[in-house]
């Protein structure tokens, strides 16, 4: 069952809706206890860095992941701000991420990149490294659905899985290599591409 975490953010009916219409066993979290029933799980999220840590570990969750992602090794997948937190840090603000993949997230630079901020809309990706089947299937023309301002900075490229264009490279998929997964756009608003993505996170 993969559990799509409720600790007060994200657009969490709309990845529950891809779920029901592929069959696909789910339910939306808010238990912290309740999350040790689950095999997998996504950590979407909107907004602000700090107040989504803040948040995290306000609703119960931070504790509960740390056990069943970390020390159990289930797979989990981060969306937007949920791939953010799992950096060390942000320019956004002066809280600690999760620090689950090493990186800190940075403010596009705008004006040397010639593009205007949010980024927003479709775009492209390059996909450097598929891992566990993540991208299978996956139109990389087509693209994803984006909005944002930051970016994930890895520390090592190896815990990179995708990139797009906007104004110069972006990193846009991360991982730890072997069960943490973080994906900057959205994928429940990227049509067909985003389904494939859902429904390959349900088999690792």
């Amino acid at each position: 069952m993969i559990a799509i975490v409720n600790y007060g953010s994200g657009n969490l009916a709309a990845i529950s809706n891809i779920y029901k219409q592929m069959n696909i066993p789910h339910a939306i979290v808010k238990d912290p206890v309740a999350l040790a029933n689950a095999t997998r799980y996504i950590l979407p999220g909107v907004g602000h860095f700090d107040y989504t840590m803040r948040t995290i570990k306000k609703s119960g969750m931070f504790d509960a992941l740390q056990e069943n992602v970390i020390v159990k090794g289930k797979p989990l997948l981060g969306i937007c701000i949920g791939m953010q937190v799992l950096a060390n840090s942000s320019e956004e603000g002066d809280c600690s991420g999760l620090g689950w993949i090493p990186g800190r997230v940075r403010r596009i630079q705008a004006e040397e990149r010639g593009v205007r901020l949010p980024h927003m809309g479709w775009n492209s990706i390059s996909i450097g490294r598929d891992i566990m089947g993540l991208f299978k299937g996956v139109d990389e023309t087509l693209g994803f659905y984006f909005l944002h301002s930051y970016y994930f900075d890895a520390v090592s490229t190896s815990s990179v899985l995708a990139t797009t264009d906007y104004g110069g490279e972006l990193v846009c998929g991360v991982t730890n290599m072997r069960n943490i997964f973080g994906l900057q756009f959205h994928p429940e608003k990227s049509h067909r591409n985003g389904v494939i993505v859902f429904r390959n996170f349900a088999l690792i």
